[in-house]
């Protein structure tokens, strides 16, 4: 899996670059940006992967969460991919933006025509985490996950499907509740098909509700004046309630004023780095 670097930038001491390759799950050539702390040149540091929303490719995040200054003071290199396969020739990947390109939802689909490139869950699990761990210096031991929106929604459920892979998840404004919200009946019934028992598996909500694994610590932001919260998209109260059920921990703070933007995430982005670096011991 040769790695093309397509852009580098000296950024607070470290480097904030982007590269390019071809990915065998997702069989279409991908992008990620990736920033390295100063101190990647002595020694190796966790990894912090963050997942993006719908519309939203590798360049969202790195260009506007204004991230890299807290990375850089505790030594995280921070991993940022796009958030769906690309030029696939998919009839109808480009027809709304809420489903297709740019909407990977971090599923593997399993229905036609969508099944033999959309596999984001399988790509953020295991492939590109042996592709970072392959090229640059990592810690595999310690990694933790993050994401806005429907990358939030991805961040979860990766976390908790997958107990002890991450040591920290943390969320702004998450899809807390697909299967209940018109996005994710829409995204989860294309890729998964119309029995919405199936649809359950990639559900952070219920899977809280049968998660048995090792202590989750999750930190989730919420902007009150979000007008997706409004909207019925998000559903945190679901998600809390779940949490609180199964004696989960989480912080769940709703912030006044804020919106569903990346001036949202940009304000409170520090307090998710303290908070994966208290897990990373970083």
């Amino acid at each position: 899996m040769a790695l093309k670097q397509v852009s580098s930038n000296k950024c607070f001491e470290g480097f904030q670059k982007v590269f390019e390759h071809d990915s065998a799950e997702l069989k279409c050539r991908m992008k990620f940006g990736i920033y390295l702390p100063p101190k990647a040149e002595t020694g190796k540091c966790p990894v912090l992967y963050w997942l993006s929303g719908l519309t939203c490719t590798e360049q969202n995040f790195i260009t506007k969460a204004g991230f890299q200054r807290a990375a850089a003071e505790h030594g995280l290199i921070v991993v940022a991919p796009d958030t769906s396969p690309r030029g696939c020739n998919i009839e109808g990947e480009d027809e709304s933006w809420d489903f297709g390109t740019g909407a990977g939802f971090y599923v593997d689909a399993t229905e036609d025509p969508w099944k033999t490139n959309y596999r984001m869950y399988s790509y953020i699990k295991d492939e590109l985490p042996k592709l970072i761990n392959a090229n640059f210096p990592t810690d595999p031991e310690r990694m933790s996950i993050f994401g806005h929106s429907m990358g939030g929604h991805g961040a979860l459920i990766l976390a908790l499907k997958n107990p002890g892979k991450y040591k920290s998840v943390s969320a702004f404004a998450p899809i807390c509740n697909p299967v209940q919200c018109q996005w994710g009946k829409k995204a989860l019934g294309g890729y998964l098909g119309p029995d919405a028992s199936k649809w359950e598996a990639y559900d952070a909500t219920q899977l809280v509700k049968s998660y048995s694994g090792s202590r989750l610590d999750i930190l989730i932001d919420q902007g009150k004046d979000d007008q997706f919260l409004s909207a019925g998209q998000l559903l945190p109260d679901n998600f809390i309630a779940a949490c609180t059920e199964r004696k989960i921990p989480v912080v769940f703070r709703l912030q006044q004023g804020y919106d569903h933007s990346y001036f949202f995430i940009a304000s409170f982005i520090n307090d998710h780095i303290k908070h994966h670096a208290k897990y990373l011991n970083a």
